[in-house]
């Protein structure tokens, strides 16, 4: 349903949604992010040791708490187990929040995501040596809300930032 239209004409219109994972010693840790396509704000997050459903759930209720129940929302994402267990669906469905997904491996379908997580590991990630999941959910937690979205210029809202953009519209 997204179509690949990256865009959005107001805030909660279009949210794009993946996950992603960062080695520490302990093992993995999942990181799952949507977000505004309208200012590209992560408007919510949430990271985990297991790769489950609650994983992109907590996201989603994060985005939700955070940008209040959204009207006519379309929220994207790929088509993997997390996203199409019954507790997300029903969830979505709570909401009045439309479901869109990729087509079966298509990543293009979710490049814009897939721009943040490189973003994500090449600014922030690449190189760390990262002793608990702890200090990588610190790192990570530091990237998304004190650079990503209050310092981080985009090219696609006129090279400021999400939360910049956002003030300028009257959002903040």
């Amino acid at each position: 349903m997204l179509d690949r239209l990256f865009t959005a004409t107001r805030p909660n219109q279009r949210w794009i949604t993946d996950f992603t994972y960062v080695w520490t010693a302990q093992g993995w840790l999942y990181v799952a992010a949507v977000i505004d396509l309208f200012s590209r704000r992560v408007v919510g997050w949430s990271m985990k040791a297991e790769m489950t459903a609650a994983l992109v759930t907590d996201a989603l209720v994060m985005a939700i708490w955070r940008r209040g129940k959204p009207d006519a929302l379309l929220h994207h994402s790929d088509q993997g187990s997390q996203y199409t267990s019954q507790h997300f669906q029903e969830l979505l469905a709570e909401n009045g929040v439309t479901c869109s997904m990729s087509r079966s491996g298509n990543v293009w379908d979710n490049a814009a995501m897939e721009s943040f997580f490189s973003s994500l590991k090449t600014e922030r990630i690449r190189g760390q040596v990262y002793r608990t999941r702890d200090a990588a959910r610190a790192d990570v937690f530091d990237y998304v809300e004190r650079f990503y979205n209050t310092i981080r210029r985009h090219s696609t809202i006129g090279y400021v930032s999400p939360a910049e953009f956002e003030r300028r519209v009257g959002l903040a």
